[in-house]
């Protein structure tokens, strides 16, 4: 993760100039899959830093032509004209493109591990000093009040929570640091299924939630 990420400008400039971590990376990645509204707003990053690429000096490579080969003779992924959201909401074996070199193509055979009722994760290790997870809370349960040391990123993949900063949905990315101490409960109806990277531990606050903290550690 970008160190002074402090909201999605700072984040998405961080991805367009390859400066994240790979999970956050990744997680970015995902994002602009499942949701165009920030789509534009990278490319425009992206043509803007190509721009600054073309104006500087070139420099040869050492092997032209084996680069030109590999690129040519690689396998375009077929097209399917479903949105990855769409992929997504069908099941959770459907996985963001972006996200399968961390998770995988299939959720449900992951090793899940119980948190609390209701509440499970999948952890993936820390790459970059960033851990990454995903957490799959049943619809209508709550996570424990918490802050962090440091900062978290998350992605909703399917599913959608609400917390003291709004209502998330499918696509949506939550920003939270140590001065954020929120509660996200799982909407009604669906189960909320999500992509996390952290830079920090995460600390349960209130009094349930500071017995419980060194048990989730």
């Amino acid at each position: 993760m970008e160190k002074n990420v402090t909201g999605m400008d700072e984040l998405l400039a961080g991805y367009a100039a390859g400066t994240l971590s790979y999970p956050a990376q990744a997680l970015v990645g995902a994002h602009l899959e499942l949701s165009g509204r920030n789509r534009t707003y990278v490319s425009s990053l992206e043509a803007l830093a190509a721009t600054g690429l073309a104006d500087s000096a070139p420099v040869a490579l050492s092997d032209r032509d084996g680069v030109l080969d590999a690129i040519l003779s690689s396998e375009l992924p077929m097209n399917d004209n479903r949105s990855s959201a769409d992929q997504v909401s069908e099941g959770t074996d459907n996985v963001p493109q972006s996200l399968r070199a961390i998770v995988g193509t299939s959720m449900e055979s992951l090793p899940w591990r119980s948190l609390l009722p209701g509440v499970k994760e999948c952890k993936f290790g820390e790459i970059d000093g960033c851990a990454s997870s995903l957490l799959w809370v049943r619809a209508g349960r709550a996570m424990p009040s918490h802050t962090h040391h440091g900062t978290e990123l998350t992605l909703v993949l399917k599913g959608g929570f609400r917390d003291e900063d709004g209502h998330f949905v499918a696509g949506d990315v939550s920003y939270a640091d140590s001065d954020v101490d929120h509660k996200p409960v799982a909407d009604e109806g669906e189960d909320c299924i999500c992509f996390a990277v952290t830079a920090g531990r995460l600390q349960l606050t209130g009094p349930v939630g500071r017995w419980f903290d060194p048990f989730l550690r």
